[in-house]
């Protein structure tokens, strides 16, 4: 069952469907993520590569019905914004851990170990005394509609779904500062950062170097 989480100057945020979805190039919805940038068109191609299985997952949350979508009312319901979000319980991550350790080396496997990595040591349920959660695992806006407050808008409806939905905390791995400040501003804590240029391989090398001002990886939450 869909819900509407209001419309303000033409921009309705409600639950997302897979027909939403179909709207959308998959390769849009990391559009603009800093650790992506690091890797050019070595990241553009293993994404394109790994289309079905990004699509696949993608659609598997949404059926759940914890993501959102912005659409545009006055061009023709427009999907403009979205964040796809999960339920996350003990023993999930170290079941990602062990998935990620079998996946062939390549950027793509180090983007996730990292943020796998840092999930890990923000240790939620045990910091916040609670069995499940509402994590968001990604917060897109079109290019042409960012700074009119969209994501800021899906991000506080996240968290109007979660309580409805009976979960006691949401949390957000923001590789972005931008995210990361908007998310700050809404309540929620950083419960443990990650700087990017402490961050290095077994050659003492630093994996990412996203252009300024994103310099950490934070993870936040808020009791919902």
């Amino acid at each position: 069952m869909s819900m509407n989480f209001g419309s303000k100057d033409g921009i309705l945020i409600r639950t997302m469907t897979v027909e939403d979805y179909k709207k959308i190039k998959t390769s849009d919805v990391y559009d603009g993520v800093p650790l992506l940038t690091c890797f050019g068109q070595e990241m553009i191609e293993i994404a394109e590569a790994s289309k079905e299985l990004f699509d696949a997952f993608h659609i598997s949350l949404i059926e759940k019905g914890n993501c959102l979508v912005a659409v545009d009312e006055k061009d023709n319901g427009r999907v403009v914004g979205l964040v796809l979000a999960h339920e996350t319980v003990p023993g999930d991550l170290e079941q990602q851990r062990l998935r990620i350790n079998d996946m062939p080396e390549s950027p793509l496997k180090r983007i996730m170990m990292f943020a796998n990595e840092a999930k890990i040591k923000a240790n939620f349920f045990e910091h916040y005394d609670v069995s499940k959660l509402l994590h968001s695992h990604i917060t897109q806006v079109d290019a042409s509609m960012r700074g009119k407050g969209i994501g800021s808008r899906l991000a506080a409806a996240l968290m109007e779904l979660g309580r409805s939905k009976g979960y006691p905390l949401m949390t957000a791995a923001c590789s972005s500062f931008y995210s990361a400040r908007q998310k700050e501003a809404l309540g929620m804590e950083c419960v443990y950062s990650q700087a990017y240029a402490d961050y290095k391989d077994a050659n003492g090398d630093v994996v990412f170097n996203p252009p300024a001002p994103h310099t950490h990886q934070r993870l936040l939450a808020i009791k919902l």
